[in-house]
């Protein structure tokens, strides 16, 4: 195999995946610096992404894709509220509660 047929994937996974993503990010620092925090704005956008987040953790909660869809109910719903909950006494670090919800996950789907 050429090194140019090994480097394909890659170079789609960054040109489609990582670029299009950054470019948004970008933009949000480049629009949104100098932004009050406090103004109505900046308060409706976070408001606006913490729903979004809530429904994509309610979908992936109830009506879970793929290999997920095989663990049972309890078992999802556990983990999300042991990574809350770590997140919450982790001094809301996002890294603490996310790796403890998916230990749960990992340890649920053996157990059960």
């Amino acid at each position: 195999m050429s090194m140019s047929a090994q480097l394909s994937p890659v170079l789609v996974l960054i040109l489609a995946g990582f670029v299009p993503s950054d470019l948004w990010r970008l933009l949000g620092v480049v629009v949104g610096h100098g932004l009050d925090e406090k103004s109505d704005l900046v308060t409706w956008v976070r408001a606006v992404a913490i729903a979004i987040l809530g429904g994509v953790i309610a979908n992936l909660a109830f009506a879970p894709p793929g290999s997920l869809a095989q663990l049972q109910l309890p078992v999802r719903l556990s983990a999300i509220a042991i990574g809350f909950l770590a997140f919450i006494l982790a001094k809301r670090s996002v890294f603490i509660g996310v790796l403890s919800g998916e230990l749960a996950l990992v340890a649920g789907g053996f157990w059960f």
